[in-house]
């Protein structure tokens, strides 16, 4: 169903790349948020007066703290598309994280006060008074709100949306909540026996947690996060695949907002390739890079050494240097780019396999120490460490 409502209220729907067009995705999924939100806060809050249950009363304020984020998403999505200007050259696409930070400050709040309410419910138990309708509504609300999930998620998978994320994780949670409440009247009217102010304090927990889950990835998000792995590969694989170019080090992603990625890394090629033609070949990949996966990419021209006696005199001076440290470790792959003041040496380390991942980041900074004070003017890129197939 999402699909086909995208189609037809998104023009150029398939264009994610497009920044108008991930806007009206945005703003699309807020609006949808929105109207469901309000209907399901009207319908609860009015059935759970009437039955007198803090559970489903708590339930529809969760809803009604879901209509705001909806707002905040919509406003986020207009805000995050604004050009860059002279105070933000990289533009605004960071207000959506910032939009999801806020997000996750309303669900805290609202699970709070619940939080509170459910106390006293516990302290001072009240019979729930059962009827057809209260089934009937909160069986809907679940269906509403896996519906939300749905096309929360396809939407923020989409156009790699955290708050469209956010919002999918959150429309999840109300569904057990929910669930939880359905349960709680069943339970209230069969045996007698009221859990109204437990279940109200249960799902108040959830909403806490789940505002304090959103808060620590948005958090993360906006002090800069490890770019995804896979993100990785495939900028490398593209580079590494330009015409003359046999070796990639120093890639750096940085992350201003969903569209907003730059990212620059080092091409190696052989000295003996003019550097017009090396120009020309990395220009080429920036273009690539750039209508395919929507990354403003800078490609270094790094040239490296041919001279066959200085690759064979460094390395020996390398596998020496670093068999010092353990000579269980293996040097692979050496390359040399030489500059006017400083050489750069680029290698691989093969550790035994019973090395920790953890450990590898250790080992590299160790090795560009020692060999950086074994030998004046060069600097050290170990652009990988991995474990020995044996």
């Amino acid at each position: 169903m999402i699909k086909l409502i995208v189609k037809t209220f998104i023009n150029n729907y398939e264009a994610i790349q497009d920044k108008k067009v991930r806007e009206a995705y945005g703003v699309l999924g807020g609006i949808l948020g929105v109207i469901c939100n309000l209907l399901l806060f009207i319908l609860k809050l009015t059935i759970g007066m009437l039955s007198n249950s803090i559970a489903v009363i708590s339930d529809a304020f969760n809803n009604l703290s879901d209509l705001g984020s909806s707002l905040i998403s919509i406003i986020g999505a207009k805000m995050s598309n604004r050009p860059p200007d002279p105070e933000h050259p990289f533009g605004h696409g960071r207000f959506e994280y910032i939009s999801s930070l806020v997000v996750s400050f309303l669900i805290f709040s609202v699970g709070f006060q619940l939080f509170k309410s459910s106390i006293s419910k516990i302290l001072a138990p009240e019979k729930v008074v059962f009827n057809s309708a209260l089934i009937i509504i909160l069986a809907f609300s679940i269906l509403v709100k896996l519906w939300m999930f749905s096309y929360n998620r396809y939407i923020g998978k989409t156009i790699n949306s955290s708050i469209q994320n956010a919002t999918a994780f959150d429309s999840l949670n109300d569904v057990l909540a929910t669930s939880a409440v359905l349960l709680t009247t069943l339970i209230s009217h069969y045996f007698n026996f009221s859990i109204d102010g437990i279940v109200g304090l249960a799902i108040s927990v959830l909403i806490l947690y789940t505002g304090l889950q959103i808060a620590k990835d948005t958090i993360n998000l906006l002090l800069g996060s490890a770019p995804d792995s896979a993100l990785v590969q495939d900028i490398k694989t593209r580079v590494s695949s330009g015409q003359y170019i046999v070796g990639t080090h120093d890639l750096k992603v940085h992350d201003y907002g969903p569209g907003r990625i730059l990212a620059s890394i080092h091409a190696e090629f052989p000295d003996t390739i003019s550097t017009i033609e090396a120009h020309s070949i990395v220009d080429d990949l920036e273009d690539q890079i750039s209508n395919q996966l929507g990354i403003n990419m800078v490609v270094h021209i790094d040239p490296l050494s041919t001279n066959t006696e200085k690759l064979s005199q460094v390395n020996v001076f390398v596998n020496q240097e670093v068999r010092k440290i353990n000579d269980q470790f293996c040097v692979q792959h050496i390359r040399i780019t030489e500059g006017l003041h400083k050489t750069n040496i680029i290698f691989s380390i093969v550790v035994p396999s019973d090395i920790k991942e953890s450990e590898y980041k250790g080992i590299s900074q160790t090795i560009s120490k020692r060999l950086m004070a074994a030998q004046n003017h060069v600097s050290i890129v170990v652009d990988s460490v991995v474990a020995s197939n044996t």
